[in-house]
């Protein structure tokens, strides 16, 4: 047994301000000379980014659907061994996550014993938010529930009137925010816009510094500080030390969305990462194998066209043999053009006989299981993988040369999707290599033959 102290910051929906909430505890918990190892609920490549400005470290993803409950036990554990305090953020509201609550907040926070502090959003709302509270403790016993922070409060009589109201309820206060208009982390279709293309570190820093200071941050350590001692596991692969493939990552702006801790499965089976981008560099480095992962090509759209020396790059890369795999926007960036919102195309690398178009709408969101449809760079035929899929585009024309049946989880749809044509393999199936081992095992052995000849 371990003391590992921890907190959960959970919400009651998505947008009651968890992330910023959660931003603002991180910074001040640094400002007090704690090591902070900090997490997020659920399949999201955004929220951690702010994480990691503030806290100076790595945030990992826990989801019990993509890498399953053992594995998010062994993850959390050998993270956070390594810091005094751990915070982990939630995804939607506590009790919301796949079907039949699958990867909810309540679940993680039930299996690594944390507890957990509700933000409420409390525009618009006197002591019912103390009613909401009490639904939102009591709905699931087995719940740590701890307290409560305030969000959106608009005045003085307005926080005195729910706190009157809370402590009626036996519901402890652990921060009372008051509205304002600039405390907001800037957006766009798929969420927050990530931390490396806000361009204004020093306004994040203000709205951070003004959320702590209405937070009580010593009690929320003493919570954490007091939270069960829990049976330390690590399910990480036995690393034999060697690195004998080098896999090239695209990453920047357009290409931001990876979890850390999947690409390090990629290194427990041998493989040196190396890290590259198709905005500003030239060609790929030097490397075995490729890796384009998810992000906003079409945001950048008009620079990646520019790029041509970079398209040109992969194209010969994938005529040359080298494994190519790519999720999301990096299967668009694979495809012959991306169309924006408003007609205009842009030339991607044509590597894929297909084109993607921007829709104005959600096209799919949420956990699905992948059955390869061939043989690939991930294995045989029949190999079954579980992700998580969230996009607007579409994609045209792309003939048969499908890489996955895709079977969503919560409605049980099935449908073809991806592209998989020998050393290529893309599709808008996000994966945490965690949970797929055989995929990155299989990945980079495929890595391994195309060095060996």
């Amino acid at each position: 047994m371990q003391k590992l102290p921890r907190i959960v910051i959970a919400g009651m929906a998505s947008g009651t301000g968890k992330t910023t909430v959660t931003a603002g505890i991180l910074a001040a918990l640094r400002k007090r000379n704690l090591s902070v190892a900090s997490f997020k609920v659920g399949p999201d490549y955004i929220d951690p980014g702010y994480h990691e400005m503030v806290s100076g470290g790595s945030c990992h993803n826990l989801d019990s659907w993509i890498i399953g409950k053992e594995e998010v036990a062994g993850l959390f554990c050998r993270t956070a061994r390594k810091a005094d305090i751990s915070v982990i953020e939630g995804v939607m509201g506590l009790y919301d996550g796949g079907k039949k609550g699958i990867s909810s907040t309540a679940e993680i926070a039930k299996l690594i014993d944390a507890p957990v502090i509700l933000v409420i959003d409390a525009k618009s709302m006197g002591a019912s938010a103390a009613a909401v509270a009490l639904g939102f403790r009591d709905y699931d016993k087995d719940v740590n529930f701890a307290g409560v922070i305030l969000n959106r409060l608009g005045s003085e009589s307005h926080e005195q009137m729910i706190r009157e109201a809370m402590k009626k309820a036996n519901i402890k206060v652990l921060g009372a925010v008051r509205r304002n208009e600039d405390l907001h982390l800037p957006s766009r279709h798929l969420g927050l816009v990530p931390a490396n293309e806000t361009g204004n570190e020093r306004n994040l820093s203000e709205v951070f510094c003004a959320i702590e200071n209405q937070i009580d941050i010593d009690e929320i350590i003493n919570i954490a500080m007091g939270a069960k001692a829990v049976e330390s596991v690590d399910s990480a692969i036995d690393k034999n030390g060697i690195r004998d493939v080098k896999i090239a990552v695209a990453k920047d702006e357009a290409f931001s969305f990876y979890y850390e801790d999947s690409l390090a499965v990629l290194e427990e089976f041998g493989a040196e990462i190396t890290e590259f981008s198709p905005l500003y560099d030239e060609k790929i480095p030097e490397c075995q194998g490729i890796i384009l992962g998810g992000g906003y090509p079409e945001m950048f759209a008009q620079k990646l066209e520019e790029n041509e020396s970079m398209r040109n790059s992969i194209k010969k890369a994938v005529r040359n043999g080298v494994p190519v795999y790519a999720e999301c926007g990096g299967f668009m960036y694979l495809m012959e053009s991306i169309e924006d919102l408003s007609g205009k195309s842009f030339n991607m690398t044509g590597v894929i006989p297909s084109k993607a178009k921007m829709e104005p709408k959600l096209q799919t969101v949420g956990y699905v299981e992948a059955e390869q449809l061939q043989d690939t760079i991930f294995g045989k035929k029949g190999l079954k993988f579980r992700g998580h899929e969230f996009h607007f585009s579409i994609e045209e024309g792309g003939g048969n040369s499908h890489a996955f049946m895709i079977e969503k989880i919560r409605t049980g749809a099935k449908y073809f999707e991806g592209f998989a044509e020998k050393n290529i393999l893309g599709s808008y199936l996000h994966l945490h290599f965690r949970g797929s081992k055989d995929a990155a095992k299989n990945f980079v052995e495929s890595c391994r033959k195309y060095k060996n000849g």
